[in-house]
């Protein structure tokens, strides 16, 4: 094996380690079966020695001898996979209980960059992976390693020249193998790349199918799909090229008939010179055919390995990645009070690349509306992100009451802070159950409080189940709007001191957006708010609007009195209103 090869084993066992007791005790009793099938072997050839000794003496105690060492080495086999497979379950478990509470422990911002889709594919696709390795390679290894050796200890004992050929033999069948695996892991590495690309075109295709549909018709998404499928047909076809005549050949020269032919062949030639006794040739060939056919499970392990080791390295990314240094729940600092305060905050996404927030210092103070505007990517979502540590600032702090919020636990800081994200999320529960997210001790008369406050009281009502209607995965059964209230009507049971918007109104439809402001300004009175708009409209009556640009804090006051600047905010609130009474003009010709 190449020198990637072991690191690759290496990796595969030390990721294994929660299971590693069980999969050496499945080991032994796959080496002990391995051991009782050669005693299989060794008293059938005692049975032919005593008939060739005395034809009128039937072997009854080695023929039963056989009989049980082959029970006993299925049932040695069988609790050796039993074992391994168990195994193999409780690694899926503590696995993928590691990344879900280490996931929790990191970085939002780090869960938000990696994706659901690419997160779910470690926890689920790349643990199974680890599953099959697991489950299959701890007999496999047993019999590669343990049957060739007592295999020819016991040739050894009978006969060494047989013994000397039926290893040469194995020796042969090891060296075409390393041929056909010459530049297996490269092969390999671009074979899981194809196969991961293959898969992407076809999950793109299917999603995007309306869109296809719409506008290309499958023209510019199914050629992706067809290029993805050309090119794992051209890294399959130049596999096989390359080393599919060894593969092959391996295979046969690992079978049990090359070995047979050997012993045969020498076998006879010297029972012919009377330096061999035919008894002792014929217990040579019952033991010795499967000495070679014994490692052909390398092959297959090779191919586990070199499958599991981009699923290995992506669970050991995942786990590698720092938690959020947070404070326990002990030691944790409480804020007397509710303003908020940015000091000299810059932040990077990567370090060393260019900020995204450049010395934002500002304060809201208690009971406060903050709003943050701005052209898309000035910064604005980043701030109200990082009010709930989705990241840690790279430099300055972010106070609440006067305590940096990295002084307080993960817990202290949720009780101070709801969020309303402009991408909504709901469980696939109800609608009650999604208003009541956190707040299980919440009565139906809080939840139904809730969204009235939230104008979702009235659309709820009017679905065939009301408040018990489910949502549908990811709330697929509701419209935008009608998720964005839900969304609210939690924020406004939790009934937190601070409130961060992250446009709550995007998705409101004209005739329910001005109520869903009043609501809201009703609502958020005796509160910290700051919230982040596009619609410029909704924030005229903030107590401070905040102007970003790349990253850094232009302008800040009341809407008159940035108006009366002609500044950055007064371009943006002309272009909005342009916005506003644009009207399509043209027809038909």
């Amino acid at each position: 094996m190449s020198n990637e090869s072991h690191r690759s084993a290496a990796n595969a066992w030390a990721i294994m380690q929660p299971v590693r007791g069980q999969i050496r005790f499945s080991m032994l009793l796959a080496g002990a079966s391995a051991a009782a099938a050669l005693g299989v072997a060794v008293a059938l050839a005692w049975a032919m020695q005593t008939l060739l000794l005395d034809t009128a003496q039937y072997p009854w105690w080695p023929l039963a001898m056989a009989l049980l060492l082959t029970v006993v080495a299925l049932v040695l086999r069988l609790a050796a996979f039993n074992q391994s497979h168990f195994a193999a379950f409780r690694l899926e478990t503590v696995l993928r209980t590691q990344l879900a509470t280490h996931l929790a422990e990191v970085s939002l911002g780090y869960v938000q960059k990696m994706g659901a889709g690419a997160l779910s594919k470690v926890m689920m696709e790349d643990v199974k992976a680890l599953h099959v390795f697991v489950a299959d390679s701890s007999p496999l290894y047993a019999r590669a390693y343990i049957s060739p050796v007592l295999t020819f200890v016991l040739l050894f004992v009978l006969d060494w020249p047989l013994a000397l050929a039926a290893t040469a033999v194995l020796l042969i069948g090891v060296a075409v193998v390393a041929l056909a695996w010459r530049g297996g892991d490269e092969m390999m590495r671009r074979y899981n790349e194809a196969t991961e690309s293959v898969g992407a075109a076809v999950v793109e295709y299917v999603q995007a199918m309306p869109v296809v549909r719409t506008f290309d018709s499958g023209t510019a998404t199914f050629g992706r799909y067809q290029r993805a499928l050309e090119a794992y047909r051209d890294v399959v076809t130049r596999w096989y090229k390359s080393a599919g005549t060894a593969s092959r050949l391996s295979q046969i020269i690992l079978s049990p008939l090359p070995t047979l032919a050997v012993l045969l062949w020498l076998g006879a030639w010297l029972v012919s010179k009377e330096q061999l006794d035919a008894a002792t040739w014929i217990a040579v060939l019952l033991i010795g055919t499967g000495m070679a056919e014994s490692l052909l499970p390398l092959m297959s392990l090779k191919h586990l390995v070199a499958k599991t080791q981009i699923s290995i390295q992506r669970i050991q990314d995942v786990l590698a990645e720092p938690a959020l240094p947070v404070v326990s729940d002990a030691d944790s600092a409480v804020p007397a009070e509710t303003s908020l305060r940015f000091e000299n905050v810059s932040f990077s996404y990567v370090e060393g690349e260019a900020m995204v927030l450049d010395q934002v210092s500002f304060e809201a103070p208690q009971g406060s509306v903050t709003a943050l505007v701005g052209a898309s990517g000035a910064g604005k979502t980043t701030v109200a992100r990082l009010i709930l540590r989705f990241w840690d600032v790279t430099a300055g702090s972010i106070q609440i009451g006067s305590v940096d919020v990295r002084d307080m636990s993960p817990q202290t800081l949720m009780q101070q802070v709801a969020f309303v994200f402009q991408d909504t999320f709901l469980f696939a529960g109800s609608i009650a159950e999604n208003i009541a997210l956190g707040m299980p001790e919440a009565s139906m008369d809080d939840i139904v409080a809730a969204a009235k406050a939230a104008q979702a009281h009235e659309f709820i009502m009017s679905l065939a189940q009301g408040y018990d209607t489910p949502t549908g995965e990811r709330g697929t059964f509701l419209s935008g709007g009608q998720r964005q209230r839900i969304t609210i009507a939690r924020a406004i049971l939790q009934n937190r001191p601070i409130l961060v918007l992250d446009e709550a109104t995007a998705f409101a439809d004209p005739e329910n957006e001005a109520a869903l402001i009043a609501a809201l300004a009703n609502l958020m009175r005796g509160k910290t708010v700051v919230m982040v708009a596009h619609r410029l409209n909704t924030i005229r009556h903030a107590d401070q609007i905040l102007v970003f640009e790349q990253g850094r804090l232009l302008e800040r006051g009341s809407h008159e009195s940035l108006l009366a600047k002609q500044g950055a905010y007064a371009n943006l609130w002309r272009h909005y209103e342009q916005a506003q009474h644009w009207a399509f003009t043209g027809g038909a010709r």
